[in-house]
């Protein structure tokens, strides 16, 4: 155990704190200020990059830790960063030591296996210096300031940062364990130059530079915060806010059910197609003491889908965290309660070396939704899957005739899938929870950046889960090439879609087809591997919908009705699915429910079900 982890294990029981001299208010506002300047330089990256994955997507997120790498606050972004952003900053003070962290400088990470998620998520940090009180004149390391965001490439074989069939980590991309780029105050050209050689978009080295700047902001600004209190008063508000966060954890988990409760669910192949990849949970429930245990999730070497550590803990913290009362803060406290089982050697804790890309969105996103099946009949009100069935984004590469350069469009278009319905409440919006402030964009601004047209884009009618409450429809996509190119893809929920909860029912599956409406369509029954499509031809993409709550037969009719005429639910569906017979003409808008036909019908459906 390094001096690092004494520290932080000290501190962790509250043992350098003897005699706290900052009251609960104070401690309160200086949380208030570091969740604020979080979310300053998260913004900071959306209005400085120049990457449509950046600027436009918002797929980052800022956090504030202490010189131990305890995590002290963080902005709303994409929750499974929570925890991928944190480690990274661990690995450095571990193998580095606290003594290279000096003022000015900052540092880069990406490496998966050295806490990272997968080679895309980059992590830039830097340390915040104050007085010392206990030693005048002398300047000590008190918090780090971090973002983490995801780029849109990372060297390697394949454009875009998701080489789906690379037989090893090394052939996804560049590792960057952990690297200083700015020494002092001063810029190190060599290190610079070596990442911005090892990555293919001529953007990457400036959207790395916004990071630079969000992280140098965040240390002016939480150095107002430590001028303003000093040292000793921020260190003990963040122990009380970590300790607090903790107390209030146990005391959610002591108002659960005591128990063991199980569960097991699928993802349908990885890229090369071997199938039924299968994830198992434990969850122990024991007075205000919480144990996750994935022993005897899919051990199979042979798999082409691994989840890392770091990655698996984002995701499952992510999930427990939407099933606990909002107001507890999303610190070191709250997750160190979680007592985590992942054996080494299954698909969601890799032995080094182990290719990552896809398993960061699958197995990674299934967790969640492992957690919530086995909670469902304990905890059914909060058993929301906060997953998705995305497989990876659906890269497009070519050459751009405007400006003779070439192009990776990610497909980062506005689409809707994969919600589920929550107790009392439909599922509504476009995308779930675990996607965090993840924005999509406006077909016409893509347009104006990638070669293509969007034809299609809308609400699949009887997509939505049936359930007492209905799971989100997916959504119909067309999108037309406007150049010769190749699409590059990984597709998961065409056997394994979104499930029930509670007695509702699965939502519709994923299907892609490219060369959409040609001669020669391809279908994706897993990976398309650089799939050509000609200049005119088309993608097309049906997401899959959100699983329902509850039995679709104790839906109110009237709802029925509303769903129908949304057009989110056919006049069919309503029968099928819901046991609602409905009269009249959608055409006409006279449609009404037969009340009397509507209790038969579910008595019956009723009976044959038993």
């Amino acid at each position: 155990m390094t001096s690092v982890d004494l520290v932080r294990l000290a501190r962790s029981r509250g043992r350098l704190v003897e005699h706290p001299s900052v009251d609960r208010v104070t401690a309160e506002v200086i949380r208030g200020a570091m969740e604020t300047i979080c979310f300053e330089m998260a913004t900071y990256v959306s209005r400085t990059a120049t990457t449509p994955i950046l600027n436009q997507s918002n797929e980052r997120n800022a956090t504030v830790l202490d010189a131990t790498g305890r995590l002290a606050a963080l902005s709303v972004g994409i929750p499974q960063f929570m925890l991928t952003s944190t480690l990274p900053v661990r690995f450095a003070l571990d193998f580095l030591g606290p003594e290279e962290f000096r003022e000015g400088d900052v540092f880069v990470a990406n490496d998966p296996y050295h806490g990272g998620g997968h080679l895309p998520d980059y992590n830039v940090f830097a340390p915040v210096f104050a007085d010392d009180p206990e030693t005048p004149g002398r300047r000590r390391m008190v918090l780090i300031a971090s973002i983490q965001c995801h780029h849109g490439d990372t060297g390697g074989a394949v454009p875009g940062g998701y080489n789906v069939t690379a037989t090893d980590v090394w052939g996804e991309g560049v590792r960057w364990p952990v690297v200083k780029v700015v020494d002092r105050g001063e810029p190190r050209r060599d290190v610079l130059y070596a990442l911005a050689a090892n990555n293919r978009l001529p953007t990457y080295i400036g959207d790395l530079r916004a990071q630079v700047g969000a992280a140098q902001l965040g240390v002016r600004r939480l150095g107002e915060v430590l001028d303003r209190y000093g040292a000793r008063t921020v260190e003990e508000a963040v122990d009380h806010m970590i300790d607090y966060a903790g107390r209030r954890f146990r005391e959610e988990v002591a108002s659960w059910p005591d128990g063991v409760y199980e569960a097991d669910t699928w993802v349908d192949h990885d890229p090369l197609g071997h199938p039924d990849i299968h994830l198992h949970v434990k969850i122990t429930v024991a007075g205000d003491q919480l144990t996750i245990d994935y022993t005897g999730t899919d051990e199979r070497p042979e798999i082409q889908a691994w989840s890392t550590f770091g990655n698996t803990r984002g995701y499952t913290v992510g999930q427990i965290a939407t099933m606990m009362d909002p107001e507890i803060p999303k610190n070191e406290g709250f997750f160190d309660q979680i007592r985590l089982i992942v054996p080494e050697g299954c698909v969601l804790n890799p032995r080094p070396g182990k290719p990552v890309s896809a398993g960061t969105h699958h197995p990674g996103a299934e967790v969640g939704e492992v957690i919530a099946l086995a909670m469902q009949h304990v905890l059914g009100d909060r058993a929301v899957p906060q997953t998705y069935k995305t497989g990876i984004p659906t890269i497009i590469v070519g050459v751009d005739p405007r400006t003779g350069r070439p192009f990776t469009d990610h497909s980062a278009e506005v689409y809707a899938g994969w919600c589920n319905a929550a107790k009392g409440m439909d599922a509504w919006g476009a995308q779930n929870a675990s996607f965090g402030n993840l924005w999509k964009a406006t077909a016409e601004i893509n347009e104006s950046l990638y070669p293509h047209i969007q034809w299609e884009r809308d609400y699949r009618t009887d997509s939505g889960g049936p359930g007492r409450w209905r799971g989100l429809c997916g959504s119909h996509y067309e999108k037309e090439v406007l150049v010769d190119a190749k699409v590059y893809t990984y597709v998961v929920g065409m056997k394994y879609p979104m499930p029930g909860i509670c007695g509702g029912r699965p939502g519709a599956p994923n299907e892609l087809v490219i060369r959409y409406g040609s001669d020669d369509p391809y279908r994706v029954t897993h990976t398309a591997d650089w799939v050509p499509i000609a200049a005119g031809q088309r993608i097309m993409y049906d997401y899959g919908g959100g699983g329902g709550w509850g039995d679709p037969l104790e839906r109110d009719p009237q709802a029925v009705l509303d769903d129908v005429l949304d057009e989110y639910v056919s006049v069919e569906g309503a029968r099928r699915d819901y046991g609602v017979v409905l009269t009249g003409s959608l055409e006409d808008l006279t449609l009404a429910v037969d009340a009397q036909a509507t209790a038969a019908l579910r008595a019956r459906l009723r009976a044959e079900r038993a």
